[in-house]
């Protein structure tokens, strides 16, 4: 159904994870490119607002007119604290100030699709969805029964163009191809952010992420400190960031390897901006902060080990290499090859 008004209400629903928030940011471009004046609302897990507060409407930008917070993994740790459930209410009341004309929600989960239901809606109100799964990503089929409108996309299907074919289905809108650059954070944001300086980093540094979620997607240690060898002895100082108290065992196992080399202290999500700033380069396996690196434009090389790399490739831009693919990883000196192309 096409959209009447020139300034509708739009509520996003993506919750997590931190890759699948950044590219799921282009629709807030999109939006606002054809619907200036459109009222748009994002709820989030609160883990993760600060990747959205760099696109809050402010003076002289027009992009997410409201974040509202979602606390359930907070919650469910403390679920017979009263605190929780005066807490859960306050997130209701909030998610239901405004009556939605669109609601797209592109993450395919049921806790997702419930906050479409508890969302405060019209009559006519366009509720959209996945109405099917692409490989290699978390869906669950009953989600389908929270949408008035359940969208069909390919099973290969790049993350960033399944939400857009979301977007475009819920505003009966024509499909934006990728001729269309996806646009993610606004160019001041990224021009003005503040190169972080650890106290133990040494500039030019190379951030190497070498963590994520699932084994499996790891590049093997011994590749991490060829290339680690390499970047030192061409005088940039790598460095081993960590999430949890079982990565940074390996970070410094492998920074004990490579002269010169660091573990840094944690950082946060908001931290992690600066701190990609700084760097000469980052390279990463397929995990939320090489992501983040990639949608940034800053220098960077995705290691894809067991996963496919159409899903989440950066390819807006000609400072990303994406190498390897699904139980495939690629060799060191493929990643060599490509640091120091972009290096160069």
């Amino acid at each position: 159904m096409a959209i009447q008004s020139s300034s509708p209400k739009i509520l996003l629903v993506k919750l997590s994870s931190l890759g699948d928030i950044l590219h799921n940011l282009p629709l807030v471009w999109d939006l606002r490119a054809r619907l200036p004046n459109a009222q748009i609302d994002w709820v989030v897990e609160e883990g993760y607002v600060h990747l959205l507060e760099p696109l809050l409407s402010r003076e002289g930008f027009k992009g997410i007119d409201h974040i509202i917070p979602f606390g359930l993994r907070r919650w469910k740790k403390k679920i017979f604290s009263l605190n929780s459930w005066k807490e859960l209410f306050s997130f209701k009341k909030r998610l239901q100030e405004s009556s939605y004309d669109i609601v797209i929600e592109t993450q395919g989960l049921l806790k997702s699709a419930l906050l479409c239901f508890l969302a405060k809606k019209n009559s006519d109100t366009v509720i959209a969805g996945l109405a099917n799964a692409t490989q290699y990503s978390g869906y669950e089929p009953p989600a389908r029964f929270f949408y008035n409108q359940c969208v069909r996309v390919p099973i290969d299907c790049h993350a960033v163009d399944r939400s857009r074919r979301v977007m475009c289905a819920a505003l009966d809108w024509s499909l934006v191809e990728r001729s269309t650059a996806p646009q993610f954070y606004p160019q001041q944001f990224i021009q003005n952010l503040s190169e972080k300086t650890l106290l133990e980093l040494q500039k030019p540094y190379v951030l190497c992420f070498h963590s994520t979620a699932r084994e499996a997607k790891r590049w093997a240690n011994e590749s991490w400190v060829a290339l680690g060898k390499e970047l030192a002895q061409r005088g940039y100082q790598p460095v081993f960031p960590w999430g949890s108290p079982s990565e940074k065992l390996i970070s410094f196992e492998l920074a004990s390897q490579i002269p010169g080399a660091i573990v840094p202290a944690a950082f946060s999500i908001e931290e992690a901006f600066s701190v990609i700033a700084g760097a000469a380069l980052t390279v990463g396996v397929d995990t939320g902060l090489t992501h983040l690196a990639a949608v940034l434009g800053k220098p960077t090389v995705e290691i894809y080990c067991d996963s496919p790399q159409w899903k989440t490739e950066g390819y807006w831009s000609e400072n990303i290499r994406n190498l390897g693919d699904i139980q495939a990883p690629p060799s060191v000196a493929e990643v060599i090859n490509a640091s120091f192309e972009l290096l160069a």
